[in-house]
């Protein structure tokens, strides 16, 4: 794997609208721009893209729960990737689905929900919002989210941008009700 550059995203959010975050919020995405091996050409076997897929999730997982900081434990999640124009959005659904989870998963600290995903064909500097929810309960509502992110030079034409968000907490004034953190059982992923 042939990555160019890496880049971290840290918002802290300390109001939303018109009052104040209980405590504030951080939001972290870890971005990696890699080499795209099968640009500009199709490819039946896509193992390479795969494991890349699995080192991906270990490299970004990692930088960005250290991003969070030490105080801070990661409770939503989400991952995204943009394909250059000379690359197919298989590319990125190899990178995203079968292998970058589990090592996701581990920098995170477990995570019994499906990470959300999004993925597109795109230009440099075009964004991408990263879906998110919490990790151990998809159906929290307050932490049905997203992360808005670009990075103004990638990906080129025959590179593929990565990336994962974590977050230390849902929307700062979630009311629109449904299932809480705190009643989450945290068995099946979903409740």
């Amino acid at each position: 794997m042939e990555i160019r550059k890496m880049v971290t995203i840290i918002e802290d959010i300390y109001a939303d609208g018109e009052k104040k975050a209980e405590r504030p919020i951080r939001r972290v995405a870890a971005v990696a721009v890699m080499k795209n091996p099968f640009a500009g050409r199709y490819e039946d076997n896509l193992d390479l893209l795969i494991d890349n897929g699995e080192e991906l999730g270990r490299i970004l997982g990692e930088t960005a729960v250290e991003a969070l900081g030490k105080d801070r434990i990661p409770e939503s999640y989400g991952k995204a990737a943009i394909v250059g124009e000379k690359g197919e959005m298989e590319h990125a659904a190899a990178i995203l689905h079968p292998k970058l989870g589990t090592p996701l998963r581990n920098a995170v600290g477990g995570g019994k929900a499906i990470i959300p995903s999004v993925k597109k064909v795109g230009r440099m500097g075009d964004e991408i919002d990263i879906p998110l929810h919490y990790k151990d309960a998809a159906f929290v509502r307050s932490h049905f989210d997203g992360m808005t992110i670009s990075v103004n030079d990638a990906p080129k034409s025959d590179e593929i941008l990565v990336a994962v968000a974590v977050t230390d907490g849902g929307r700062p004034h979630a009311r629109v009700g449904g299932l809480k953190k705190e009643e989450a059982k945290k068995e099946d992923g979903l409740r």
